[in-house]
């Protein structure tokens, strides 16, 4: 149960209390773990509010600008989708490390729509200037993946708690942006071709 729906229960509790027994709520992570969350929400908002603004005036094409939108919210909810696998859970670190895989995440979405719009513009079919873009970016966008990975992963390796407090918050960008690179690298340019078409 959730503190804030047990708290109006601890007064009928307290009175099945000895006379000399009383409660104390000490400590309720829940606050804080609430307050990360409106704050992913509020940095998630933001991110695709400058996605939406930036795609759109740059490559004035509204088809375009949806699919940066779209797909940032997949890989974020891929990461949760995968925290039971790896036995994590919500708390601040796991957040933390969110807020800023929002911010890698965004900006390969831009990359890959943006090299995609550049070839229709130069009048190829949808379909070839998918094809022509992924040839160009796919190599830079998979590359900046594995080198992310490649610096947060070994933090998984640190010993003791120092390692363990870590362990979580690196691989949730890791998490992150390993589902996005697969996403710009296969997903993305499909949805490309079916929004242009």
């Amino acid at each position: 149960m959730r503190p804030r729906r047990c708290a109006p229960a601890w007064p009928k509790l307290k009175q099945r209390f000895p006379d000399d027994v009383d409660y104390l709520v000490s400590l309720d992570t829940t606050l804080p773990v609430r307050e990360g969350i409106i704050e992913i929400l509020i940095t998630l908002a933001e991110a695709l509010l400058l996605v939406a603004l930036v795609v759109y005036v740059f490559l004035q094409d509204w088809r375009a600008t949806l699919i940066p939108l779209l797909a940032v919210p997949v890989s974020l909810i891929g990461t949760f989708m995968l925290f039971p696998a790896f036995g994590f859970s919500v708390n601040t670190l796991s957040l933390f490390g969110l807020v800023l895989a929002i911010g890698l995440v965004v900006d390969d979405a831009i990359v890959v729509v943006e090299a995609v719009q550049h070839h229709i513009d130069e009048g190829m079919t949808p379909k070839d200037a998918s094809r022509k873009a992924m040839e160009e970016v796919s190599a830079p966008v998979i590359g900046i993946a594995i080198i992310l990975a490649a610096v947060f992963v070994p933090t998984v390796f640190v010993p003791g708690i120092t390692g363990r407090l870590y362990q979580q918050f690196a691989l949730t960008i890791a998490i992150s942006v390993i589902i996005s690179a697969f996403q710009r690298a296969d997903i993305e340019p499909r949805a490309g071709v079916a929004a242009a078409a």
